[in-house]
């Protein structure tokens, strides 16, 4: 069985775009946009297409989650259709992780160092 259930799969013609909508079961509050879009690039098999994930909402009291995601075939139209605002939280969300591993990194060795200075 599995965690994602389709609620709506539309082509778009006008706006040469794919607009899935579909519900995250027991995932509410877990799951991040990123990784939803990456959920949905695995079960369509949409590989070298661009997958934006316009909106997650959670249901209050139940545990589903549920999403809305823009599939465009091209980077250049996705970007004439939608706001700036979204590609940049995009971008940020990427960016993100990776600082964090590297705080991590520093922030340990950080305490180290302000005890030798502390003992001298």
């Amino acid at each position: 069985m599995s965690m994602i259930e389709i609620t709506r799969d539309v082509k778009n013609p006008l706006l040469s775009r794919r607009e899935i909508t579909c519900t995250f079961k027991g995932l509410a509050g877990r799951l991040k946009r990123l990784e939803a879009a990456e959920m949905i690039t695995k079960q369509f098999k949409l590989e070298g297409k661009i997958v934006i994930p316009i909106n997650l909402k959670n249901d209050t009291g139940r545990p589903i989650l549920s999403g809305t995601f823009y599939v465009y075939d091209d980077e250049k139209l996705a970007k004439e259709h939608l706001k700036a605002a979204i590609f940049k939280r995009l971008e940020k969300a990427k960016a993100t992780p990776a600082k964090t591993e590297g705080d991590a990194t520093q922030d340990k060795a950080k305490p180290v160092e302000e005890k030798k200075e502390e003992t001298k």
